[in-house]
């Protein structure tokens, strides 16, 4: 990647330190019984919202037939959308099927597991108690009295105002970066069929076959496109990650001489960067060879 790099995209994550906080007076110093009293606050909320999302009926899911999609770009950019860009969701006979066994087992569900709820945010907690110290530099880490409390959401005055701050500056950043890049790409001679169908945000890569060409198969229940099967033409790759199973994010197209180069970023910081002739995007039924 040469712009929307795994560096980009950790900076990304950086960008809104300051959401789900509160400010709290206690939080200025390390005061056990606080943690506790607050620790048992964010459980039961916790525990609240996952009984909540456990008798969610499936039956949601067949609505999603007929709905408008766009791509994901257009929607955060802000960007017009052109009418060949837009879609109409259609729902495939095995997408249906899935749903199915989806109501299938909701109606057939045990009660709520309460004490695995309680796991679940204890081991939640532990990670974010890590984890949101280690996106913050030590200069404003070392300003939060008990790393506990700070991972239920809450901090002091001042540290808000430092998350804030730092949250703005990574935004900007981030940004300039993706402006960046968008110029570039507008340069770029690339046919407008593949510009709009070469986006693949939150697909999964299920399959991988190498040879003359390369032909990558996602899996695309959680991404915005419904085209699952990418074929590079007189493919040479330049780097490749282990990828199957990976999480396709963010992805960079250029114009070479007789083809393409493609860069794509995956959620565990993998990459794949390949030269080809020509890009074939299509949509293949589930479970085609």
């Amino acid at each position: 990647m040469k712009y929307l790099t795994k560096e980009w995209y950790e900076l990304c994550q950086k960008t809104g330190l300051h959401f789900g906080k509160r400010v709290h007076r206690g939080a200025e110093k390390r005061d056990e019984a606080l943690y506790k009293r607050l620790y048992k606050r964010k459980e039961n909320e916790f525990i609240k919202m996952q009984r909540e999302i456990y008798d969610v009926d499936p039956r949601f899911m067949l609505e999603q037939e007929g709905t408008l999609m766009i791509p994901l770009e257009k929607f955060v950019t802000g960007e017009e959308v052109s009418s060949e860009e837009m879609k109409i969701y259609e729902m495939t006979p095995e997408e249906r099927q899935r749903i199915q066994t989806y109501i299938d087992e909701y109606d057939a569900r045990p009660p709520f597991d309460e004490v695995n709820s309680k796991q679940q945010f204890s081991d939640n907690h532990e990670w974010s108690c890590r984890e949101e110290i280690r996106r913050l530099p030590p200069a404003l880490s070392s300003q939060i009295a008990d790393e506990r409390v700070f991972a239920l959401g809450y901090c002091t005055k001042e540290v808000m105002r430092q998350l804030k701050l730092l949250s703005k500056e990574n935004e900007k950043k981030m940004m300039r970066t993706l402006d960046e890049y968008r110029k570039v790409r507008q340069n770029e001679q690339i046919p407008e069929d593949i510009q709009r169908k070469f986006s693949f945000h939150d697909c999964r890569v299920i399959r991988v076959d190498s040879g003359e060409a390369v032909v990558i198969r996602l899996d695309t229940e959680g991404g915005f496109t419904n085209l699952n099967h990418i074929t590079f033409v007189g493919a040479e790759i330049i780097k490749q990650d282990e990828i199957v199973g990976s999480c396709w994010l963010y992805e960079e197209l250029y114009r070479i001489d007789h083809g393409y180069e493609a860069h794509v970023l995956f959620e565990d910081g993998s990459e794949l960067i390949i030269r080809c002739n020509d890009i074939i995007i299509v949509q293949d039924p589930v479970g085609t060879d």
